[in-house]
């Protein structure tokens, strides 16, 4: 899922040197409970999200190749899924993070499966309450959510997400024998995509 990559960084002291990233730097190991329960709302006083509980912009990169099966058995590539489909759907703007909850049941129509019929589901944590809103809207089993941790742990690098979580789906379908993997998230101006993918 994380390819190490050789780059050149400035240290403290302005000194150039060479290093190589091999994972990801967002995730806290030393994040407790009793440290996440002194963090203070970020938008109302008596509100709920936190830093703890929200998404980190992420610098990040992914990448995704997407060819027809044709194309990739003539390149001699690997093919690893199908992409299904997928389906775009509207929300009001000011509630945007329910996006998953009205494009899901859109994309389960036009592909006649279940909630149950996944295996995996990858969704973005915008929000931990967000989140939590869609997957309980949608009676999705917490135990196929985020196998692998979602935004809040590993970062929401804006306009790469999508790729991030087909690069998290792909290697856990394999691992788990997994099919049917959804991913899905919210998007700024009140929209929700989510895309179908079947392991081959």
């Amino acid at each position: 899922e994380i390819v190490a990559v050789k780059t050149k960084i400035k240290d403290q002291d302005g000194k150039e040197k060479e290093v190589v990233i091999s994972k990801d730097d967002g995730i806290r190991k030393e994040t407790t409970l009793e440290s996440l329960g002194k963090l203070k709302p970020a938008f109302r006083k008596t509100g709920t999200t936190t830093a703890g509980n929200s998404s980190q912009v992420s610098d990040g990169a992914a990448a995704v190749v997407l060819a027809r099966r044709s194309v990739a058995q003539k390149l001699g590539l690997p093919i690893l899924a199908r992409f299904v489909h997928y389906a775009v759907k509207g929300c009001p703007p000011e509630i945007m993070g329910i996006g998953p909850a009205v494009a899901i049941p859109e994309l389960l129509a036009k592909t006649g499966k279940k909630v149950s019929d996944i295996d995996i589901w990858e969704i973005n944590e915008a929000f931990a309450s967000q989140a939590t809103y869609c997957v309980e809207k949608l009676g999705i089993d917490y135990a196929k959510l985020n196998p692998k941790g979602g935004a809040i742990a590993l970062g929401h690098p804006l306009g790469c997400t999508g790729a991030r979580q087909i690069a998290t789906l792909l290697p856990e379908l394999q691992r788990t024998k997994g099919k049917l993997g959804v991913v899905s998230m919210c998007i700024g101006t009140g929209m929700g995509a989510a895309a179908l993918i079947e392991r081959e």
